[in-house]
C-alpha cells in the first residue's frame, strides 16, 4: 500500500497502529476525525511518508516516543511535502527544526493553540500567513506582528505603540478644537463689524470727513502763509 486515506471516518481515540504499519507509505490523510492524544510513535517508522493529513482532529501534542526517546515530530518527518496539523489542539512553541525539511512545500498549523515566536529562515520563509492563523499567541515577521525578542518585549512595545497612537489622537482633538474655536471667534467678530458698519457708518463716516477736510485746510493756509 502506498496511499492510505480515511478522511471523515469518524474515527477515534489515538491513531490505530495497524494503519501505520506500512513500510512504503506515501500518503497518509486522516483529517476530520476524532483522534485525540499524542501523535503515534509509529510514524517514526514511514520513511517514505510525503503527504501527513492530520487536520482536524483533536491532537494536542508535536511529540512522539519511540524507543524510550522523545523525538520532536518534524526529527523523524524528513521527507515529508505537505504536513497538516490544522484545527486540532497542539500548544507550546512551533518546533524550530520543521525548517529543515528540506523538501516541505506546504505546513499548516492553523486553528490550534500554539504560542511564542515563529521560527525564523529556511522553510518558514516559504510558509503562507494564513498557515498560522487561528493562533492568537504566535508573532512573527510571517504574521507582522513584532515578537521583540520575546513574549514580556512584545507586549512592552505593543503598550508604547498604544500610548503613543493614543497622543496622538489627543493632539489631533487638540488641534480641532482650537481651529474650531478659532473659526467661530472669527466668525463672530466680522459679524459685529458688519453690524456696526451697518448701523453707525453714515454718522461715523461724516465725523472722520469733517475732521479730516478741517486738518487739510488747516494746511493749505500754513502753505501760502510760507509762500
Amino acid at each position: 500500500m502506498v496511499n492510505l486515506s480515511l478522511k471523515q471516518n469518524q474515527l477515534e481515540g489515538s491513531i490505530p497502529m495497524s494503519l501505520l504499519d506500512k513500510q512504503f507509505l506515501r500518503f497518509l490523510l486522516l483529517s476530520r476525525n476524532n483522534l485525540n492524544g499524542q501523535i503515534a510513535s509509529m510514524i517514526c517508522n514511514l520513511k517514505t511518508l510525503q503527504v501527513l493529513d492530520l487536520g482536524s482532529n483533536n491532537l494536542d501534542s508535536l511529540i512522539v516516543t519511540t524507543k524510550g526517546l522523545v523525538v520532536e515530530l518534524p526529527r523523524v518527518l524528513t521527507t515529508n511535502i505537505i504536513i497538516d496539523l490544522s484545527t486540532n489542539s497542539f500548544e507550546g512553541h512551533i518546533p524550530s527544526i520543521i525548517g529543515d525539511l528540506v523538501g516541505l512545500r506546504t505546513l499548516n498549523l492553523s486553528h490550534n493553540r500554539l504560542e511564542g515566536c515563529i521560527p525564523k529562515g529556511k522553510q518558514f520563509d516559504t510558509v503562507e500567513n494564513s498557515s498560522y492563523q487561528g493562533n492568537d499567541g504566535l508573532c512573527g515577521f510571517s504574521l507582522s506582528k513584532d515578537c521583540g525578542g520575546d513574549d514580556g518585549v512584545a507586549q512592552m512595545t505593543t503598550l508604547v505603540e498604544l500610548d503613543q497612537e493614543e497622543r496622538g489622537d489627543s493632539s489631533m482633538i487638540s488641534w480641532q478644537a482650537v481651529l474650531t474655536g478659532y473659526g467661530y471667534g472669527l466668525f463672530i467678530g466680522l459679524s459685529i463689524i458688519y453690524i456696526v458698519l451697518s448701523t453707525q457708518y453714515p454718522a461715523w463716516f461724516s465725523r472722520i470727513d469733517v475732521t479730516l477736510e478741517h486738518k487739510i485746510i488747516k494746511r493749505m493756509k500754513r502753505h501760502k502763509k510760507r509762500y
